[in-house]
């Protein structure tokens, strides 16, 4: 080194020193002093690895010696620990020496860690990367990215960004509108742009992928386009926007029927659960009937069973009204039919309607997103059930109004005429017999007229609070319900016989009204001690088929006065336009009982006399151990 370029060493920003071929210092310029913290007095002519033991056990060593020895020049990175900095040292050989230079690089390290960092990010993450330089040339591609296209990043960096959307087949307007938005980052119009395109992916997929267009500090790039895979995200925002639809669908229809065929096949189209099925529960049966099934339900289960009370998982998540997903029901407890094909399913309560099912013939096929979209459409099909049953009973109400507004007005007139002969009755009683009316008439004619007044209110006030209304239905005993109907009607204890025991689902308080109403019509028609014989209906049979079912019930046999044929019809419906006298209203409080439990009534003449009212399609009721009473 020559005193005249010392001044422009000393100058230079990095540390600098030179040492001689056996490593002792020859210069150092004013940095290289700050940052060996020695001056050049006490280093000049010193050996540096005497002077600095700790550098040894560095780089230094190797380096220095291959740049003297090979007479190259080398370069690395070293840290110095104890002021946190790192440097970029490069050595210069030459005859006499080396010619060091270090220059502070920690800031480009930290930039380089912690792009690297960023790298190791971008290539883990599930989002489909490419950044751009201002040519908008690609300078790197994540592995995401490689996967969604299916190409390899190699056939992609160095070209043109419009190779993306060409592998990615998307259309040219929205290949445009990418283009636009890049340029609206890169300088600077925007701090950012996000767009919904769609595109194919490697297998030939359309998907919907959302593009965020960003601004990033790199070397060589200036902009980055994350790629995400949104397609279940707008399928989902998709199916809840057409759920929705559904639900005016749903809303639209009276009949459950229909309304559970609305939704299994919704299930089924738009949510892609093939099988799937809606039970009701039978109110008057107690148990959950099928009523709505897909085709692939049919398929894989060979039609949709009846669960009653405790059976299956079905009947169980009814009960605890919480929906419920099966992963693998080969874990499950309670299953109705451990050999079903079903894998994996998830039933959902419809209130207390009933439920519908969904299943699969693999475990694990459901997630939280499906039960999700399952509980939207249970919820709106219950919505339309609600409506639906307020509609019916509304339809029924006004029907039932009108006809009682009909039967009363009859009742009235009857009532009338009624009262009318009774006082009539009486007249022509003092008219024979003046002289003795304070004692006959009392004791007699008008003890009897009131006793029939009185019978003719009860009858009206049974009509006035809705007779044919019932509340629950329960299990009863036909026997026992007989004994507690005898008490109260003016029928003797023991003028019934009970052919077969029995028993059947009703209103407790209701049915037993209806039996002792009937009694007492029998009495009213009894001259002498009574007799009635109360027998079973349609279980001759039982065996064949279902359909038999319909057609059970009771009769109630009497020997009593029987009543006429042409009065059967009139004595059922007071409002029948006939001029034969009946004695009453009792067999019509009786009928519309039966009716309000969906039975059917009809009157006829025994074979041998008396008169036969007979109750059918009782379909709940069920033969039990005979124990005949009288």
């Amino acid at each position: 080194m020559t005193k005249r370029s010392v001044p422009i060493v000393d100058r230079v920003t990095d540390a600098f020193f030179a040492l001689d071929t056996d490593f002792r210092f020859t210069y150092l310029n004013d940095r290289a002093e700050a940052l060996l913290e020695r001056s050049r007095e006490e280093l000049l002519g010193r050996v540096m690895w005497d002077e600095f033991p700790e550098t040894v056990e560095t780089q230094f060593p190797d380096g220095f010696h291959r740049a003297m020895d090979e007479q190259v020049s080398v370069s690395f990175d070293i840290y110095h620990a104890r002021i946190e900095t790192w440097f970029e040292t490069r050595a210069y050989p030459s005859e006499t020496g080396l010619s060091v230079y270090m220059r502070d690089v920690t800031e480009r390290k930290r930039q380089e860690t912690t792009l690297a960092q960023h790298a190791a990010v971008v290539e883990a993450g599930h989002d489909g990367v490419v950044t751009l330089d201002r040519n908008r040339e690609i300078v790197s591609v994540n592995r995401s990215l490689e996967s969604l296209l299916g190409a390899d990043r190699s056939e992609m960096i160095g070209e043109h960004v419009e190779i993306v959307p060409e592998l990615a087949g998307i259309d040219p307007v929205d290949t445009l509108e990418i283009g636009r938005a890049i340029t609206d980052v890169d300088v600077g119009n925007a701090d950012r742009r996000n767009l919904e395109v769609a595109f194919t992916d490697a297998g030939g997929t359309d998907r919907m992928g959302e593009f965020r267009i960003v601004p990033i500090a790199d070397i060589r790039a200036t902009v980055g386009v994350i790629i995400r895979d949104v397609t279940d995200q707008h399928e989902h925002e998709r199916v809840v926007t057409s759920l929705h639809e559904i639900t005016r669908w749903l809303l639209e229809s009276d009949d459950p029927e229909e309304i559970c065929a609305i939704a299994v096949h919704a299930g089924s189209d738009l949510l892609e659960f093939p099988i799937s099925g809606i039970w009701l529960l039978d109110d008057e049966h107690g148990y959950l009937d099928p009523v709505a099934g897909t085709a692939g339900a049919h398929e894989e289960l060979g039609g949709l069973p009846r669960f009653y009370s405790g059976e299956g998982l079905v009947w169980n998540v009814f009960e605890s009204g919480e929906i419920e997903r099966f992963d693998d029901l080969r874990a499950a407890e309670d299953l109705y039919n451990p050999d079903s094909p079903i894998r994996s399913e998830i039933i959902a309560p419809i209130g207390t309607h009933g439920v519908l099912m969904t299943g699969s013939l693999e475990p694990h096929q459901f997630d939280e997103t499906d039960v999700d979209l399952l509980s939207t459409l249970v919820e709106n099909t219950r919505a339309a059930l609600d409506r639906a049953d307020r509609e019916r009973v509304l339809r029924e109400r006004t029907t039932e109004l009108e006809r009682q507004t009909e039967r009363l007005e009859s009742i009235a007139e009857i009532l009338s005429n009624d009262l009318k002969d009774q006082l009539e009755s009486v007249s022509e009683a003092l008219e024979d017999d003046p002289d003795e009316w304070a004692f006959a008439v009392a004791e007699d004619s008008v003890g009897a007229t009131l006793d029939r007044a009185e019978q003719l209110v009860d009858d009206v006030r049974e009509f006035a609070r809705n007779a044919s209304a019932v509340g629950t239905r329960s299990r009863i005993d036909l026997e026992s319900a007989i004994e507690t109907a005898i008490a109260a009607s003016r029928l003797d204890d023991d003028a019934v016989i009970v052919d077969q025991s029995a028993m059947l689902r009703a209103d407790a308080d209701r049915f037993v009204h209806l039996l002792e109403t009937a009694f007492d019509n029998i009495a009213a028609r009894a001259e002498t001690d009574v007799t009635v014989q109360v027998g079973l209906v349609g279980f001759e049979n039982a065996g064949r088929s279902d359909r038999s079912r319909d057609s059970r019930g009771f009769f109630l046999l009497d020997d009593a006065t029987e009543i006429p044929p042409t009065a059967h019809e009139q004595v059922l419906d007071p409002s029948t336009d006939d001029d034969t006298a009946i004695d009453g209203l009792g067999l019509a409080l009786v009928r519309a009982i039966a009716e309000a439990h969906d039975w059917t009534i009809a009157v006829d003449n025994g074979e041998n006399g008396g008169t036969r009212i007979e109750i059918r399609d009782v379909t709940t009721l069920e033969v039990q151990e005979s124990r005949t009473r009288r």
